[in-house]
C-alpha cells in the first residue's frame, strides 16, 4: 500500500513544472504594455489630418486640418474615437459614411479612408 501511494506520489510530482515563470504567472492583460504596431494604408487620394476644435473629443469635418496623407502611405494607429451625432453618420469620407475617427500622429482621419496594412 505504501509503495502504491508512494508511487502516485511520484507520478504527480513529475506531471508538474520544475519551475514556475514570472511571467506565466503574471495575466497577459497586467503585464507590461507593448508598443503599438497597428499599420494602415491611407485609401483616399488626399485625406485631411484633422485636430478636433476647442478641446473636443472627436474630430469633425470642419475641424482644422494639420496635414495631409496621401493614397498609399502607411500610418500607425491604435486608438479610434467615435463620433456621436443626433442622427444620420458624423461624415461622409472616401466615398462612405462614418462616425469612427483613427488617432494618428498630429490628429485624427476618418476610418472609411484607412484600411489595415
Amino acid at each position: 500500500m505504501k509503495t502504491m501511494i508512494a508511487a502516485a506520489a511520484a507520478a504527480a510530482l513529475a506531471l508538474l513544472p520544475a519551475t514556475a515563470s514570472p511571467a506565466a504567472a503574471t495575466p497577459a492583460h497586467l503585464s507590461a504594455p507593448s508598443a503599438c504596431s497597428a499599420k494602415w494604408v491611407v485609401t483616399g487620394k488626399k485625406v485631411a489630418v484633422r485636430r478636433p476644435a476647442d478641446n473636443a473629443p472627436v474630430a469633425s469635418p470642419d475641424s482644422p486640418v494639420v496635414r495631409y496623407l496621401y493614397q498609399g502611405d502607411v500610418v500607425t494607429s491604435c486608438v479610434e474615437a467615435l463620433a456621436r451625432t443626433q442622427s444620420g453618420p458624423a461624415y461622409r469620407k472616401c466615398g462612405r459614411d462614418g462616425h469612427v475617427w483613427r488617432i494618428v500622429r498630429g490628429g485624427q482621419v476618418p476610418a472609411t479612408c484607412l484600411k489595415r496594412a
